[in-house]
């Protein structure tokens, strides 16, 4: 069921809900709902009167209301009235619903109707707000050769806030997909001009995955086994002319959820979680492509290392949540400096590990000695006390045999930058005769760029009996 909006600018761009209820204890549950799982406000009314005095101060703020259809002074419903006369949609809440009400509600189009059974029917009212906030950012096209019928669907999606787009025929629909490719679900008609919509479908699987762009399909139900060619092709769903509004939410919905888990789970598979930056896995996956193109002379790479100067003694010192902000902040730092085509993600510990891909061999490191001066500069502290943030780098644009073996390359370079006094980049070059530095395993040539050299404690980096990779030096 939905509110019909006739003008989509009076929506608010803050995501403050409404909440009509003469109950005291559900409004303060559904408003703390709403807060700790969707992060959305709440304006806060018992009776019709309060609705109006908080719709008068600003109606643009709402851009949803929740609405009790048996208020003091409104016994009826006409709550509803009054909000959707300054085009808000409404979610209803209500102790009973028998057919005369569900019928009066699917006439007066609000968007969602619920029975105040128990707290659980409260979370989905909370759910259903944060749907709708959430559906500002997803973008629906739709595909029909009736300008009516896209009319209309266009209304429906666009009363859920989705962002819509139309097209004519599925040949319009590819052009359309090819400007916005962050479009999250096609619906589409079977019987249409120039490429119908089965072709459609199919075109669109050449390029898109099911979880990665949902198709329902639409058709009349008088043609047996449509459905399941539909499916067959590559449809995700199907929904049959005619249908209820009620029927076609539910499907969008499900779809639209449906991409939404399957982006988290890839986020939570390939992001840190307390970083937000790409995690070891997803930085070493994209890192043996990008090496793979290197080696057959596609581009040049760079790979660095970048290691947190004197991080236990900030953990130590302040405790580990302090430790964590440190990361995040440096986090941010290194996503900020370095250019969109490199990539950059969290190692391990307080280790970073970044891949630059190169027009020539110099870039490398001025993009690092960028980083590393973003870093230098970051303001830090923890009660007033500041807390100075460097970073050692090392780096290599040797393509070695493997990835693995540029990763330790770099590796050492960060010895290196460690034992110069830290808060420098290194690069190492091919190893060359030289007297080795102390306490730096298999150091090779190295080339300080940028930082200062000091006469900082360089502390003791060896390895164990084992003959493993020691663990590096603060």
């Amino acid at each position: 069921m939905i509110q019909m909006i006739n003008d989509a600018t009076s929506v608010s761009a803050t995501g403050t809900v409404l909440v009509v209820e003469d109950s005291r204890s559900l409004r303060s549950l559904l408003s703390a709902y709403l807060d700790d799982a969707h992060g959305l406000k709440t304006v806060e009314a018992g009776s019709l009167a309060e609705a109006q005095a908080a719709l008068a101060l600003d109606p643009t703020r709402f851009f949803a209301a929740v609405l009790d259809l048996n208020l003091p002074d409104a016994p009826e419903g006409q709550v509803v009235d009054l909000v959707q006369r300054h085009g808000i949609p409404v979610v209803v809440l209500t102790g009973s619903m028998d057919p005369l009400l569900r019928e009066t509600m699917l006439s007066k189009q609000v968007v969602d109707y619920f029975i105040k059974h128990n707290r659980n029917e409260i979370e989905q009212v909370a759910h259903t707000l944060g749907r709708l906030w959430q559906n500002r950012q997803i973008k629906v096209m739709v595909v029909d050769d009736s300008p009516s019928f896209r009319a209309y669907l266009q209304s429906l999606l666009e009363s859920y806030r989705y962002q819509t787009l139309t097209a004519n025929n599925g040949r319009e629909a590819l052009k359309r997909l090819a400007e916005h490719p962050e479009t999250s679900l096609v619906i589409t008609d079977v019987n249409m001009p120039e490429m119908n919509g089965l072709e459609l479908i199919e075109a669109i699987r050449q390029q898109y995955r099911r979880e990665d762009l949902a198709v329902i399909g639409m058709s009349d139900t008088s043609k047996p086994g449509l459905s399941a060619r539909l499916l067959k092709t590559g449809a995700n769903d199907f929904i049959a002319k005619p249908f209820q509004a009620e029927e076609f939410f539910c499907r969008v919905t499900q779809n639209t959820n449906m991409m939404e888990y399957v982006r988290r789970l890839r986020e939570a598979a390939t992001r840190d979680v307390l970083t937000g930056l790409a995690n070891r896995r997803h930085v070493l996956e994209v890192g043996e492509k990008l090496y793979a193109n290197a080696r057959r002379g596609h581009f040049q790479i760079a790979l660095g290392m970048i290691d947190v100067d004197h991080f236990k003694q900030v953990n130590d010192r302040f405790g580990h949540l302090v430790g964590d902000d440190a990361l995040k902040r440096i986090a941010v730092a290194l996503s900020q400096s370095l250019r969109v085509s490199d990539i950059v993600g969290r190692y391990g510990g307080e280790e970073f590990i970044c891949l630059l891909v190169l027009k020539q061999d110099d870039d490398a490191e001025l993009v690092l000695e960028r980083v590393r001066a973003a870093v230098a500069r970051v303001d830090f502290e923890d009660g007033g006390t500041p807390i100075p943030l460097t970073v050692s780098i090392g780096f290599t644009t040797e393509l070695e045999n493997s990835l693995l073996q540029m990763i330790g390359r770099a590796d050492r370079a960060v010895y290196r930058a460690k034992a110069e006094g830290r808060n420098r980049v290194v690069r190492l070059l091919q190893p060359r005769a030289s007297a080795p530095i102390p306490g730096v395993p298999d150091a090779g040539g190295g080339l300080p760029l940028g930082g200062r050299r000091g006469s900082e404690d360089r502390g003791s980096c060896r390895r164990d009996n084992t003959g493993a990779a020691p663990n590096r030096c603060d």
